[in-house]
């Protein structure tokens, strides 16, 4: 039986980064699955980050050329956030708050060894 290999750490979007009364939609924070401390959270510094999310309108894409109504926001790891593993990430495009609570893919890659 060939064992399946996960290339992505599931993680799930929680909020913004924020002050008392100021939030700042540029950062949002992640919690990891199985990721409870500082320490196991600053190895996915640098890491890329999928929010994959399904829309209205099949647009075409550059993967063989077909509709799709699948689309993915980038981003990337910045560094931990508190002491409970949490992660902040930038994205390319800021998510919209739609997705607080939804699921995000944290990839393995690229590799700081």
């Amino acid at each position: 039986m060939v064992q399946r290999i996960r290339l992505f750490q599931p993680g799930t979007f929680t909020g913004y980064k924020r002050s008392q009364r100021n939030q700042r939609s540029g950062t949002a924070l992640l919690n990891l699955t199985d990721v409870n401390d500082k320490d196991s959270a600053r190895w996915y510094a640098g890491k890329r980050v999928a929010y994959v999310y399904k829309a209205k309108v099949a647009k075409k894409t550059t993967f063989k050329n077909k509709p799709t109504k699948i689309r993915v926001i980038w981003g990337k790891v910045t560094r931990p956030h508190g002491n409970s593993g949490a992660v902040r990430a930038s994205f390319k495009k800021n998510l919209p708050a739609a997705a607080m609570g939804n699921k995000v893919r944290v990839y393995m890659y690229p590799s700081s060894i």
